[in-house]
């Protein structure tokens, strides 16, 4: 059973609740990402979690929270909980984006809390992973981010694997100034992370995506890939009409479900 191609943006730190609701109003419309070929999903702020929550509750596309903490509740001022990210109704988490690894100095034991008690309330961890440019420099971008993915599942039992989303994201590709990665550079970084990471129980490879500059002009390249099982987009995607063009192009080299 071929499963469905992951296809998603996190918004940042962008949108207020309007723009959300406007945002939310075009992907409803939208039959494009009612494809059982693709699975959409859109990460808000913390501000329009629930909004966008409710606003997508009755279409196929889940949406996520850009971090939290790993305690369920306590005197940690300022951060979110699991249980509070789940009773807005996200489905997924984002975790270790290299902006909060580099701007709030989370580390690579502090993501694995996260991962873990993320699937504890039942939430499916996307734990992105990537190399600077220094490191792909000196050649140890492989080492480097497959150290990320191991601390971040340590301690996973092999029954929660299935929920895990593992997205591929090299720093020096990250951003409006960033150098998208060519497909060749993709391809192999992702082969690596599939050979090194355990797989499902029912024995099939963790879904690694692909995120850093993807954009309508590269996401067909990237998708057409065997070993990307996923787009995660940034500010292409950051009106809807973005995200349902790169939606278009990528359906457009998936093969139909089996």
């Amino acid at each position: 059973m071929t499963t469905p191609f992951w296809l998603g943006t996190s918004w940042k730190m962008n949108k207020t609740l309007g723009e959300a609701a406007d945002y939310c109003a075009a992907l409803r419309d939208a039959e494009l990402l009612r494809d059982p070929r693709m699975q959409g999903f859109v990460i808000p702020p913390f501000t329009a979690l629930s909004e966008v929550c409710r606003a997508l509750a009755d279409t196929p596309v889940m949406v996520g929270a850009q971090n939290m903490h790993w305690a369920d509740s306590g005197a940690y001022t300022g951060e979110v909980s699991p249980p509070m990210v789940r009773d807005c109704g996200a489905d997924i988490v984002e975790l270790g984006h290299s902006e909060r690894r580099e701007s709030f100095n989370e580390t690579d034991t502090a993501i694995n809390r996260k991962v873990k008690a993320a699937l504890a309330q039942g939430l499916r961890p996307l734990i992105c992973v990537g190399e600077t440019a220094e490191e792909k420099a000196l050649g140890v971008a492989a080492d480097t981010v497959i150290r990320q993915c191991r601390i971040a599942l340590s301690d996973v039992p092999d029954e929660a694997m299935n929920r895990v989303l593992i997205a591929y994201e090299p720093v020096w590709a990250i951003g409006e100034h960033g150098t998208p990665a060519t497909a060749e550079d993709a391809g192999w970084m992702h082969r690596r992370i599939r050979e090194a990471l355990p797989t499902t129980a029912q024995g099939t490879p963790l879904p690694v995506l692909y995120g850093g500059s993807v954009n309508l002009a590269n996401c067909a390249e990237l998708a057409a890939l065997p070993e990307v099982a996923g787009l995660f987009i940034g500010r292409s995607a950051w009106q809807p009409e973005g995200l349902l063009g790169i939606a278009e192009r990528v359906l457009e080299v998936r093969r139909p479900l089996a």
